[in-house]
């Protein structure tokens, strides 16, 4: 697997104490290779959830992060900023995607990780919503799921027992590219499937095999449906896709 080398320095059991999903430092490193963060900016980070990706964000870079999430309480989220030295760079908030607090051209970049394909799938998102929160010439990333084409039923046949109705977000790159390049709002600068998805999914199945129950309360029985996933996923069609824009100058 292709080495991370900003996110080895992080201790791994911190990294599994608050992770979500799949290990996020290593899709937003992958993801901020095709982006020009530079100290001083303001970044929206979307689904942040227990703000590992923000505390990276303001580390690596010297941004000013707004850790903005749903499911995490931004008085949890703003213990864990403090722990980790950062708190006066990142801003804990607590937040639904279609109602943010947040003025429109306010950032400088707004990145989301392993979470807007949760809420960002539809037709009018982008243009109602995310693109109007960014400065004309700032930057838009993402890192979703997804799949390597798309499929006549959606899915791919080996997925077919494991498929349920939220997972009908997940999509190509070019489905990606077409969601957001046909508004005129934007200009792609870097869609692709992240080499080796499996390599980066892999560490989070096998660690929620042990720890699902404990960590969200399932009463039994989940945590395996990542390995399961990912094992019947025998030709390959699952992908983890980085998608780059810059918003247009006269939008």
């Amino acid at each position: 697997m292709k080495k991370y080398p900003k996110t080895e320095k992080y201790d791994s059991n911190w990294i599994e104490e608050n992770w979500m999903g799949p290990n996020p430092l290593w899709q937003l490193e992958e993801l901020c290779e095709n982006m020009n963060l530079r100290p001083g900016m303001k970044v929206l980070d979307m689904g942040c959830g227990k703000g590992l990706t923000s505390v990276f964000l303001a580390r690596e870079y010297g941004v000013t992060v707004f850790a903005t999430d749903l499911w995490i309480s931004a008085t949890e989220n703003l213990r864990r900023f403090e722990e980790a030295g950062v708190a006066d760079k990142v801003f804990p908030i607590h937040a639904e995607a279609h109602a943010l607090p947040y003025a429109e051209g306010f950032f400088d970049a707004a990145i989301s990780i392993g979470s807007y394909q949760y809420f960002g799938a539809s037709e009018s998102y982008f243009v109602d919503v995310y693109s109007k929160l960014v400065k004309p010439g700032g930057q838009f990333g993402i890192v979703v799921p997804g799949l390597v084409r798309e499929f006549e039923k959606g899915y791919p046949e080996t997925l077919e027992k494991l498929w349920f109705p939220e997972l009908f977000t997940l999509h190509s790159n070019k489905w990606w590219r077409n969601l957001w390049e046909k508004t005129g709002l934007c200009e792609i600068t870097a869609c692709y499937d992240i080499d080796n998805p499996k390599a980066i999914w892999r560490p989070w199945a096998d660690w929620a095999v042990e720890n699902f129950e404990k960590e969200f309360g399932d009463g039994g029985g989940g945590g395996d449906f990542d390995v399961k996933f990912l094992e019947a996923d025998i030709d390959n069609d699952i992908a983890l896709i980085a998608l780059v824009a810059r918003k247009s100058q006269t939008k």
